[in-house]
């Protein structure tokens, strides 16, 4: 039987490109986060910076952006990302600094993410993978803007003296992300609050949306034969 052929209708500067393999950016997520979740001390920044670079080359391997620009996209990152690694060891002015560069290659990486797994023609596994690493994304981006709020911001982030830290802000971030809100770390200054709400309003959206979407779309191997 003939197939259906449709004109390419991609963008100049986009090639054609295989269905993503988020197999394994999601298991690397989850690698980081588990790291940066039990390890201690200053060094967990920088080794942040570079674990995020790392999800946000793998994220642009599975883009359908020609390699060119691919190429210059990560070479600009990764110099930049490497000047950061060194300030992650100085102050906290300049730490806050670290932490919003990583908020925004967080947020690029979440763009480029749900981008190609819009673009997929069928829905796969490959598909409910990439929407779950976006989500796991979102949260570690989050984190990064509360840190980079807790060190160039005057006073407390966390009401009640709460200890601030990589692990705090991942717990706190995903506890908003989900709306679990158990209460135990509170935004006390108003824009740590402002962006607790952004982050629970973008978890439900992203949730009901996105993911729900997808998963009532997908259809096994077996579905897509027949």
């Amino acid at each position: 039987m003939a197939q259906d052929t449709q004109p390419d209708a991609r963008p100049a500067g986009e090639v054609a490109a295989p269905p993503g393999r988020f197999g394994l950016l999601l298991l690397v997520l989850i690698a980081t986060y588990l790291l940066s979740a039990f390890a201690q001390g200053h060094w967990v920044d920088a080794l942040q910076v570079l674990l995020f670079t790392v999800v946000a080359v793998l994220a642009l391997r599975n883009s359908a952006v020609s390699r060119r620009i691919v190429r210059v996209i990560l070479g600009a990152a990764i110099a930049v990302s490497v000047v950061m690694f060194a300030l992650a060891f100085t102050v906290n002015t300049t730490r806050g600094i670290v932490h919003i560069w990583t908020g925004l290659v967080l947020l690029g990486t979440v763009v480029v993410i749900v981008r190609r797994v819009l673009a997929f023609g069928t829905v796969t596994m490959q598909s409910i993978y990439g929407a779950l690493s976006a989500y796991l994304v979102i949260g570690l981006m989050f984190a990064a803007f509360y840190a980079a709020i807790n060190d160039l911001v005057p006073g407390d982030f966390f009401a009640n003296n709460q200890l601030a830290n990589p692990q705090t802000f991942q717990y706190f971030s995903f506890t908003t992300l989900t709306t679990l809100g158990y209460g135990d770390f509170t935004a006390i200054g108003s824009g740590g609050r402002a962006v607790a709400i952004l982050e629970a309003l973008t978890g439900q959206i992203f949730l009901a949306t996105l993911v729900a979407r997808l998963v009532a779309a997908y259809r096994g191997p077996s579905d897509r034969q027949r």
